[in-house]
């Protein structure tokens, strides 16, 4: 039995290229003349076009540095493939396209532009933002200001330094009217519809009468997923459970049934199902139905890579760039990884597409991006997304071994091979070590020993934060996201704005960023959940598990990309190792925060469901747990508290503020944190110290 998709393989096509390639390029240069839109590409782009739907300056022409005043474009960018071309073979049904004409298929793409008016003024580096399920983010994220610079900059930080910042559309399933998303052709075998099995799950928090196809993540849709195509198919079925590894129970196909609840009257839907009783909080519910006509979902990796090559080389580019880096985070971190194991670093010309990849989040992941009837939403969650192709061999960038199976493969064996390797960051929070297997990306597959990364490569673990950053004032998550205790509050923004400068400083002038930093297994601070030493704090329940990475087999046509078996048989797990921890519960390693240096409290990489939402011996995804020290001694003895109180740790608010400021001095000199942000991180600290002892 196959346990694991292979890579699939690369059949080289020679002696085609250059014939062809003129050919295709004076269509293309046809094109250009004809269509009344903003620039066409050359050659090897394989952008067909651009069309400007909008083009507004940035808050009314301000400016920004010696940048200059900035435009937001917003448009749509027009691709063609040739299905014969080497580097797009790997697009799973690519030659199965119904818009199949001469060879090509031709698809499309939203686009969103934050570009300087003269972009003689910018710094030539184009940070191209990997929307995540169809929302662009990463301007309001490093900057602070809206997403959409509608009327806040935020402090301008990436528009003073001169960035062109692009967002394209890639989830062809990204939901709502304005997501950002791929338009692209469903597959027919020779006319003939192409139908197969689709998976999804869910655990709710709240008694559900009916629950979406589509997957939901945080409360909303994350994908729109396919519809039924035959609801009485005897092969759809409905189970439940009480964990991932939980055995499953069939409900009766006579309790449930394709409808949803319109104005209290249950109407037929080929996107709901409807329960007798509902669905019930903290239970896993499964769910495998037919689904036809599969969409070329693959071509979201073309559409990252020509774009990312149209910028660097069409003379006339929309969104000119020198130099252009892949930015994704959590689920788009993902795709990163997959695009460049996949092989889609090389454009059609086998020039390099992206300079650099900033891929944050994302643990060991890839995810379900190019496959038959691929749901790109799905990732790989604590009690959802269940045994998806997310955390799959190989995990590491260079080639390991996997001792079950015998595979052996690395994430950048194709990028070597076709001599384009990018600069990368592998960036992760604490919640990945324990929801998205991220010590996978550094250690052999059987969890004895650390592994050696590749020159090109960093690695860094940011200590203390969780997937995505929590509020200050700390709270509790609501809704599904409803843990025990209130977030992590720790911001990521100060490293992002960092990472961003020292990897254009490494690709623009080879300057070697940080080296990585990261737990390991040599030094004790990565290990097993059964060494892990948090302290036994009065009224904190303690995890039970972490998520683990499994060998799965889809059937024998996985390696083709097509899932014949839902779900998948599931093998021996991959060892899960944990960042070890101090005598507070902090973590050891990585890179920290004065917050983790000069605590003010424990930062639990982990936070257990709420007893409301049910199952509250799970964890919650992607948050951590913020349980912070007693005041004072007295405080602490009467808790029953192991942790050292504040005013045992510090002499008082000055002598505070004197050692986080010193913590703050060491991240600037080891670039970690940029020297402009010092203050900012000095005024955070002071909020934190008034909260912790007021």
């Amino acid at each position: 039995m196959e346990m694991k998709r292979a890579g699939r393989s690369k059949t080289r096509c020679g002696g085609l290229g250059d014939r062809g390639g003129r050919l295709r390029g004076l269509r293309a240069v046809l094109g250009v003349l004809l269509v009344l839109v903003l620039c066409a590409a050359p050659l090897a782009a394989r952008v067909v076009r651009v069309e400007v739907q909008s083009r507004t300056d940035v808050l009314d022409g301000k400016t920004f540095g010696s940048a200059g005043a900035y435009e937001r474009i917003t448009g749509r960018v027009y691709f063609s493939v040739p299905i014969a071309n080497e580097h797009n073979r790997g697009i799973v049904d690519l030659d199965h396209a119904v818009n199949l004409q001469k060879g090509e298929v031709a698809f499309s793409a939203n686009v969103i532009v934050v570009r300087p008016k003269d972009v003689k003024k910018g710094n030539g580096t184009m940070m191209l933002e990997i929307p995540n399920r169809g929302h662009s983010g990463l301007i309001s994220l490093v900057d602070g200001g809206d997403w959409n610079l509608a009327d806040d900059a935020g402090d301008g930080w990436l528009l003073r330094n001169g960035y062109t910042i692009a967002s394209i559309g890639w989830q062809w399933d990204a939901p709502g009217a304005n997501a950002m998303a791929l338009t692209a052709p469903i597959a027919k075998d020779h006319g003939r519809t192409i139908t197969g099995l689709v998976r999804g799950d869910l655990m709710p928090s709240q008694v559900m009468a009916e629950i979406p196809l589509g997957h939901l993540i945080v409360g909303h849709i994350g994908g729109t997923e396919y519809p039924v195509a035959a609801a009485d198919d005897p092969r759809n079925v409905l189970t439940v459970r009480d964990s991932r590894e939980g055995e499953r129970t069939v409900i009766p196909r006579a309790q449930w049934q394709f409808a949803h609840s319109v104005d209290g009257k249950l109407v037929p839907s080929d996107r709901f199902i409807h329960l007798e009783g509902g669905f019930r909080p903290g239970k896993l519910y499964e769910y495998v139905y037919v689904a036809a006509d599969p969409v070329v979902a693959g071509l979201g990796f073309a559409a990252v890579r020509d774009f990312a090559s149209y910028a660097k080389h069409a003379p006339n580019a929309v969104a000119p760039a020198a130099r252009v880096y892949g930015e994704g985070i959590s689920q788009d971190g993902r795709f990163l990884r997959d695009f460049l194991y996949e092989g889609f670093n090389a454009d059609e010309q086998g020039r390099m597409a992206l300079d650099g990849v900033l891929a944050h989040v994302a643990g060991a992941g890839r995810g379900s991006f190019n496959y038959r009837f691929a749901q790109p939403s799905r990732d790989a969650e604590p009690t959802s997304s269940v045994f998806y192709p997310t955390d799959i061999f190989p995990f590491t960038d260079l080639p390991e071994h996997d001792p079950v199976t015998g595979e052996i493969g690395g994430l950048l064996d194709q990028a070597m091979a076709e001599h384009v390797v990018p600069k990368i960051f592998f960036s992760n929070t604490s919640f990945e070590y324990w929801g998205r297997v991220a010590s996978l990306i550094h250690t052999s597959a059987d969890g004895k020993r650390d592994v050696r990364i590749s020159d090109t490569v960093r690695i860094y673990h940011f200590t203390g934060l969780q997937h995505f950053s929590g509020p200050f004032p700390p709270r509790k998550g609501v809704g599904e996201l409803m843990g025990q205790e209130p977030q992590s509050p720790l911001p990521v923004r100060f490293f992002w704005r960092a990472m961003i400068t020292n990897m254009d400083a490494w690709v623009r002038k080879n300057t070697p960023p940080p080296p990585s930093s990261y737990p390991k297994i040599a030094d004790g601070t990565l290990v097993p959940l059964s060494a892990y030493a948090f302290p036994r704090i009065p009224g904190v329940n303690l995890p039970q598990e972490a998520n683990q990475a499994y060998r799965l087999d889809f059937g024998s046509e996985w390696t083709r990309g097509i899932l014949t078996i839902q779900p998948p048989r599931v093998g021996k797990p991959y060892p899960v190792l944990v960042p070890q921890v101090d005598g507070d519960g902090n973590e050891r390693d990585g890179v920290r925060l004065p917050e983790i240096t000069v605590p003010l409290a424990t930062y639990a990489s982990w936070n257990l469901r709420d007893p409301s939402i049910g199952a509250p011996d799970q964890r919650v995804s992607f948050e951590l747990s913020y349980i912070p020290f007693a005041r004072t001694a007295a405080e602490r003895i009467a808790r029953g508290d192991p942790r050292r109180s504040i005013a045992e740790r510090y002499a008082g608010r000055e002598d505070y503020m004197g050692r986080y400021a010193e913590a703050v001095d060491r991240l600037v000199a080891e670039r970690w944190i940029l020297a402009e942000d010092r203050e900012a991180l000095l005024e955070l600290g002071a909020r934190e110290w008034e909260y912790a002892t007021q």
